[in-house]
């Protein structure tokens, strides 16, 4: 076992029988362990990245009863190897160290912002990290299980918030290649998304919603209506796939979809997913407070695009800047606050596997 693993395991090496062959082709489903029974298989690590204070500590707690679970259903050549974060962006690290490592794949145990730091843990001055062979990535698998306050990206696969049917997931083995939305600023920071980036009042609702995530889900309705206390439309200047800036006048909110759900399940990008390569994005134009609630069935049914002041396109990347300069304009990515406008956003397709 590397240096790494000695240093996170918690559990003891396990083993199971793999379905399927390690393919070199990437592009179609297939297994992520190692295949075969050769004296020369080595065993399978799997990391899982646990925040065990998400949803008030639940996580944690949950995490507890489910590790010998896992232990019975994951029985043949492989290492479980459990890591707690300690803070903010301790998953980044922990994922990154894992891959230089070699690990078969990454499991992120917890909700949509543990998921959020996963997955940006891929990625390292631009660029997917490599394991200290040198290769790409692409050999270690995203996993999730579910056990925080929000579960919306798995939404879009018709998955349920179940931790016992993500386990048979990584079980299974099966991975394909999922895309990833890449947002930089002003200042060149990259950072890096699977579900749903939003900008002005969603984001500020969202922003304020982090501080209510003790009620669970009624946190993103107290979001929304903290939000809404002052809130002004603004106009901003846009521009798709590197063509002409376009101005959108009095835009309450504006959602970059690579999957299609947010905010406790509201399907704000209904067309969106994450394998086909594009971005889907929905402009919401001139909305008043008493809009979103004799119009909040149309947002939660994914029914919204029929709707006046309502627009999508789909784009491979966006820049989106402040007009008016009445103020600074929230943008979020996965329900985490990453500051102001102006910003880009770009589509990496099939960046990344994911167990599915």
């Amino acid at each position: 076992m590397p240096s790494f693993y000695y240093q996170i395991a918690m559990a003891k090496p396990l083993v199971f029988r793999a379905e399927q062959p390690m393919a070199p082709d990437l592009s179609a489903d297939r297994s992520i362990y190692p295949g075969g029974h050769s004296s020369t298989s080595r065993r399978c690590d799997i990391v899982f990245v646990v925040n065990p204070r998400g949803a008030n500590g639940r996580t944690g707690k949950e995490w507890k009863t489910l590790l010998p679970y896992i232990r019975s259903r994951l029985d043949r050549d492989c290492n479980i190897c459990e890591s707690l974060t300690s803070g903010p962006s301790h998953a980044i690290d922990i994922t990154r160290e894992a891959i230089r490592e070699g690990a078969n794949a990454v499991i992120a145990v917890g909700g949509d912002g543990t998921i959020h730091e996963v997955v940006n843990g891929f990625f390292w001055d631009g660029k997917p990290v490599a394991n200290h062979e040198g290769e790409a990535a692409y050999s270690t698998a995203l996993g999730i299980i579910p056990l925080g306050t929000g579960s919306d990206f798995g939404r879009t696969f018709g998955w349920k918030n179940d931790p016992h049917e993500a386990i048979e997931r990584i079980a299974k083995g099966l991975r394909s290649r999922i895309d990833v939305g890449v947002i930089s600023g002003e200042s060149g920071d990259l950072h890096y998304f699977i579900n749903v980036a939003d900008i002005h009042l969603s984001a500020k609702a969202g922003y304020y919603a982090s501080r209510y995530k003790r009620f669970g889900n009624l946190c993103y309705v107290l979001g929304a209506l903290q939000a809404f206390m002052g809130h002004r439309n603004e106009d901003l200047r846009i521009r798709v796939d590197e063509g002409e800036w376009e101005v959108y006048s009095q835009v309450t909110a504006l959602c970059i979809g690579n999957a299609k759900y947010f905010g406790g399940g509201m399907k704000i990008t209904p067309t969106a997913d994450p394998c086909s390569g594009s971005l889907e994005v929905v402009i919401l134009q001139d909305f008043k407070w008493y809009d979103f609630i004799h119009k909040l069935h149309k947002l939660y049914g994914g029914t919204h695009l029929e709707v006046k002041n309502v627009s999508s396109r789909s784009v491979h990347s966006i820049e989106v800047e402040n007009l008016s300069g009445n103020g600074r304009i929230y943008i979020q990515s996965d329900g985490e606050h990453l500051g102001f406008l102006p910003r880009k956003v770009c589509i990496l397709p099939a960046a990344i596997e994911m167990i599915r």
